[in-house]
């Protein structure tokens, strides 16, 4: 069977078997890489990207129409490393009257690595201020790689997840103002096959249970070559009722031995969706926001498209 036959083969199985919903509308600005949404007081949405300097964009739904607003950073991040002028992996956050948006400094296959923090009141264009590293950094021969940070704010606590690829995925608790490290990293997941990265975490709480998303597989560059099917992007969860874990899956997996239960795949024109976050929205409730390639346009990292879908926790494990 042809590489495209196959894949297109496996996307009508997982449409078949799991019954997944299509993304979503969005108009617009819906190219996307790594998203990360929030709401301001008067309700509009915003949602940041790798990219230009972290650009982001607003509107007053979820559906769009997205209106670009600029970058957090144009002029790139105050760290001293090589990945300075191009900041990764948005993470945005409301911690007491302020926006955090945390960012990842580094460059592709290196530890070398850097998580920084830019502050707002409003997030309005202009008003960003680079706090630059929060402490969280990594170099050759850690076990961890410190990208992709993202935020839970619990009460009085804040809790960031971070990693990719070595040992996965790291937890640091933060200060009270959540603008640096207060404990050294411990590893909430990983996979011992270590074929692929588990990376793009995002811990949410919903009741009194903590969800540990993570993105696994092949992320990117499919315009240059595929992965076997089953091997690109998907988003998986484990859970604990403890936000420090251990995160188990379905099957009582540990996290950190390989388990994840499937949240979300391939499937009809969506292709390796990931770089996930979960919002609590006033209106839809929990969401599940993500980019994927749409096969219908192309393959390309600058092709990757904005989704979301509504999330059901009623069997106590999210589904889409």
């Amino acid at each position: 069977m042809h590489l495209q036959s196959s894949l297109a083969f496996a996307l009508l199985q997982a449409a078949a078997v799991y019954g997944y919903a299509n993304p979503g509308a969005c108009s617009s600005a819906c190219i996307v890489h790594d998203p990360a949404m929030i709401q301001d007081g008067d309700g509009t949405y915003y949602r940041f990207s790798t990219g230009g300097g972290l650009s982001y964009a607003s509107s007053s739904s979820i559906e769009g129409p997205w209106v670009g607003r600029g970058a957090v950073l144009p002029r790139g991040s105050s760290i001293d490393n090589t990945g300075r002028n191009d900041p990764w992996a948005p993470d945005i956050q409301k911690v007491g009257n302020l926006y955090h948006a945390y960012y990842s400094v580094s460059t592709f296959d290196t530890q070398i690595s850097a998580i920084g923090l830019a502050t707002s009141e409003s997030m309005q264009e202009g008003t960003w201020t680079d706090r630059g590293s929060i402490g969280v950094e990594s170099r050759e021969g850690d076990q961890y790689n410190a990208i992709d940070a993202q935020l839970l704010v619990d009460g009085p606590n804040n809790y960031m997840v971070f990693g990719s690829f070595w040992q996965d995925i790291f937890q640091v608790k933060l200060n009270g103002d959540a603008t640096s490290a207060a404990s050294a990293p411990v590893n909430v997941a990983f996979d011992p096959a270590g074929t692929h990265a588990v990376e793009g975490s995002y811990l949410f709480k919903y009741g009194d249970t903590y969800y540990l998303f993570y993105s696994w597989g092949s992320c990117c560059k499919y315009d240059q070559g595929m992965p076997a099917p089953g091997q690109e992007y998907k988003i998986k969860v484990c859970r604990s009722k403890n936000p420090t874990g251990p995160f188990i899956d379905a099957d009582g997996v540990a996290c950190t031995e390989g388990g994840g239960t499937i949240v979300l795949e391939s499937h009809g024109n969506v292709y390796g969706p990931g770089g996930q976050g979960v919002y609590q929205d006033p209106r839809l409730g929990p969401v599940l926001y993500y980019h994927y390639i749409d096969t219908n346009i192309g393959y390309a990292d600058a092709q990757k498209q904005f989704g979301w879908n509504a999330l059901d926790f009623s069997t106590g494990w999210p589904t889409v």
